[in-house]
């Protein structure tokens, strides 16, 4: 250990003085490069604040570049992803790790890395505070990486995703087995009420979504006296628009958010646009056979 910290000591010293030889007005895309590399090294050094500020400034001016190698990218988001993940900063880590992911091949990653990174980011989208919605997620390829020991953590983002309480049930016996996962296990609960709910929403046409606490909590299994906090809950973080009647115990739901659909939901949608079109077919009859001295010529 003692031999890597002084291999490391050595390598920053590298790396910082040839930072400052590349550091001129048309050299910049290697210096941001190269500083990454500073902030990489002293993030294994354990010094956080001088990795963050090597980060800052490399980000400082990326932002002035009109167009820059996707490498120098690609170094940039995976170092400030790796500070995120020391600073359990989730939400900031999956974002940059999924632009990281946008900015090289897949196939350059050893099926090691690919299912370490997956790992990554499914937990990470868990235990997010302010992630609800993981279909950036769910469309990316990494996630097939989730595989063997790991393919219940690609079924629990899955089971999230549909709102799926059966599923979760079945697949939260990992959750207690996983130490992070365990530590947020409350949160986590609370996010899947949230996903049945959004569910049970969209499940239903707009001029069906006026719906009793009851029917709510028949839905996501929270119990009555917790329907309104839930819903209000939903309602601040935008997954869904809406008002609430307290006296009735009533809430018309105006909007879902929109979320990425498997092929059940997509049998759903079908069937609700053929019950749309032949109530249209309906509608135009009636018009037709009540309107007849209106059209006639």
């Amino acid at each position: 250990m003692c031999f890597l910290r002084a291999d490391n000591r050595e390598r920053l010293t590298f790396l910082a003085d040839l930072a400052k030889k590349v550091d001129g007005e048309n050299s910049q895309d290697a210096f941001v490069y190269a500083t990454v590399a500073v902030a990489r090294v002293e993030l294994q050094l354990g010094d956080i604040e001088s990795a963050r500020r090597d980060l800052d400034k490399a980000e400082k001016i990326l932002e002035s570049f009109d167009s820059v190698e996707t490498k120098v990218h690609a170094a940039f988001y995976q170092v400030n992803a790796d500070y995120y993940k020391v600073n359990a900063d989730f939400a900031s880590f999956y974002r940059n790790a999924l632009l990281y992911l946008a900015c090289i091949d897949l196939s350059t990653l050893s099926p090691h890395e690919r299912k370490a990174r997956a790992n990554d980011l499914g937990i990470a989208a868990l235990v997010s505070d302010s992630i609800y919605n993981f279909g950036e997620l769910l469309l990316h390829p990494i996630l097939d990486a989730l595989t063997g020991d790991l393919a219940w953590l690609r079924e629990l983002l899955l089971a999230f995703n549909r709102g799926d309480l059966a599923a979760y049930d079945t697949l939260s016996g990992h959750i207690s087995h996983h130490g992070l996962l365990q530590e947020h296990e409350d949160e986590i609960r609370q996010k899947i009420y949230l996903a049945a709910l959004t569910e049970s929403v969209f499940r239903r046409p707009p001029h069906q979504r006026a719906m009793s606490f009851s029917t709510i909590s028949a839905d996501t299994k929270v119990r009555p006296n917790q329907i309104e906090h839930l819903v209000m809950k939903a309602l601040s973080l935008g997954l869904v628009r809406g008002t609430i009647d307290q006296v009735d115990e009533v809430v018309n739901f105006t909007w879902v958010q929109p979320r990425i659909l498997d092929m059940s939901q997509i049998a759903s949608m079908s069937q609700r646009l053929g019950e749309w079109g032949e109530n249209v077919n309906k509608l135009g009859n009636w018009i037709e056979a009540t309107g007849q001295d209106i059209w006639a010529p």
